[in-house]
């Protein structure tokens, strides 16, 4: 195996290693505070609002923008790591 292909496969796992845990993290705030949590979470309030139904109707959506963003950040970083910043 040449090196060119192990550089890319050591890319591609830590690409799918940064996809899982961002992934992961979205999971917990739209799945788990908004539907499984939402009774606990419903007894603290945010402007008024409960924040278990918070979570289920903008948080998550707020989070998900924000891993978006995290993500490109990540991948800026593996791109010149590994050489595939043009």
């Amino acid at each position: 195996m040449s090196e060119k292909q192990k550089h890319a496969i050591a890319y591609w796992k830590e690409n799918i290693r940064y996809l899982f845990i961002l992934l992961a993290i979205w999971f917990i705030v739209s799945f788990a505070a908004g539907i499984l949590f939402k009774e606990e979470l419903n007894t603290i309030r945010i402007g008024g609002f409960k924040l278990g139904f918070w979570f289920a109707q903008q948080g998550a959506m707020y989070v998900f923008v924000i891993l978006i963003f995290v993500y490109v950040r990540l991948m800026n970083k593996l791109d010149k790591k590994y050489g595939y910043d043009a």
